[in-house]
C-alpha cells in the first residue's frame, strides 16, 4: 500500500510528502536528484523523471495510489500522458491530480490547456481520481518580495476582479487527505473535482494595501499591464515562459479567480481548520530577513 508522489521537491510536493508521513502513509517519491531534498525518515526514493520509461516502471512497482504533479515545462503534457499510461499499465487506478483553477475555461493559457487535457485523460481512462484545481499560489509572492520591499511596488497584474490566492500548505494538506481517502477506500470512488482557493478574494489594489499595512509605508499597485509584466519576466526566464505568464495574467485581469459558492466552506470542512490568509503569509515572509 504505497503512495507515489511526483513533483516531490517543489513548493507543494514537499508538503504533500510531509503530510502523508505525518498520517502514517507509506510514501515513495520520484525525483531526478535524490540529494536535492532531505526527505523524512521512511520515505522511499526512486530516481528518475516522468519521461524515463524504465525509471517510471520501477517507481510504480507496488504502488497503489499516485499523486501527479508535473511542473510547467515545454513537455508537460508528454509527462502527464506517459505517467498516466504507465500508471494504468501498473494497475494503479487511484490518483490525485494537481490541475489548475478553471482549467476548462482558460484554454488559451498553455499549462491550463495541458492540465485540462490530463483531466480528460483521467476521465476517459477510467481512473478513480480527485482533481484539485488550485488558484494562484500565494507562495509566488516570494519571487516578487524584493520588488515590493525595495521599490514600493506590487508588480503582479492581478487586476480588479479579484483572485482568491491559496497557500501551498493548504493545497498539500488537502491533497494528502484525498490521497489517503482514496488509498483506504474499499472500492473504486468516482472522479471528484475540488476548487482549492484562498479565504479572501483580493484585487491588485487590495494586495498593495495589505503590504502597505505590513511595511508601514505606501506600496503602490503596478497596474493591469500584462505586456509590461511579460517584458520584465523575460529578462530572467525563457521568453516562452514569460509569454505564458502574460497570458495567465491577462486572465486575472479579464476574469479574476473567483471561488464558486461554497468552495471556502468545503475546504474548511476538509481541513478542519481555517485556510491560511494572504495577510498572514505576507507577514511571515516579511519577518524573514
Amino acid at each position: 500500500m504505497t503512495i507515489l508522489v511526483t513533483g516531490s521537491t517543489g513548493r507543494v510536493g514537499r508538503h504533500v510528502v510531509n503530510q502523508l508521513v505525518q498520517r502514517g502513509a507509506q510514501v515513495r517519491v520520484l525525483t531526478r536528484d535524490p540529494l536535492k531534498v532531505q526527505f523524512p525518515a521512511g520515505v522511499e526514493v526512486a530516481q528518475g523523471d516522468m519521461l524515463d520509461i524504465d525509471a517510471l516502471r520501477a517507481a510504480f512497482k507496488g504502488v497503489t495510489t499516485l499523486f501527479l504533479l508535473n511542473a510547467v515545462t515545454g513537455d508537460e503534457f508528454a509527462q502527464a500522458i506517459i505517467t498516466l499510461n504507465i500508471a494504468r499499465e501498473a494497475g494503479v487506478e487511484r490518483v490525485v491530480y494537481l490541475s489548475v483553477f478553471e482549467a476548462d475555461r482558460a484554454v488559451n493559457v498553455p499549462h491550463f490547456a495541458v492540465k485540462f487535457g490530463a483531466e480528460r485523460m483521467l476521465e476517459q481512462m477510467g481512473f478513480s481520481a480527485t482533481i484539485l484545481r488550485p488558484t494562484y499560489f500565494i507562495d509566488n509572492e516570494l519571487m516578487i518580495k524584493d520588488v515590493i520591499v525595495n521599490y514600493g511596488v506590487y508588480p503582479m497584474p492581478i487586476g480588479s476582479k479579484g483572485v482568491a490566492m491559496v497557500d501551498a500548505r493548504d493545497i498539500a494538506e488537502i491533497a494528502a487527505i484525498e490521497l489517503i481517502r482514496r488509498e483506504k477506500a474499499p472500492g473504486k470512488l468516482p472522479i471528484e473535482t475540488i476548487n482549492v482557493v484562498g479565504p479572501d478574494t483580493l484585487t491588485g489594489l487590495q494586495v498593495a494595501t495589505i503590504w502597505s499595512d505590513i511595511l508601514g509605508r505606501p506600496i503602490v499597485y503596478g497596474g493591469d499591464d500584462p505586456s509590461g509584466f511579460e517584458q520584465n519576466m523575460a529578462s530572467f526566464m525563457p521568453k516562452w515562459t514569460a509569454y505564458e505568464m502574460r497570458l495567465m495574467a491577462e486572465r486575472y485581469v479579464s476574469d479574476g479567480m473567483i471561488p464558486e459558492r461554497g468552495d471556502v466552506e468545503r475546504l474548511t470542512r476538509i481541513l478542519g481548520r481555517p485556510l491560511h490568509t494572504y495577510r498572514d503569509f505576507a507577514t511571515e515572509i516579511t519577518a524573514v530577513a
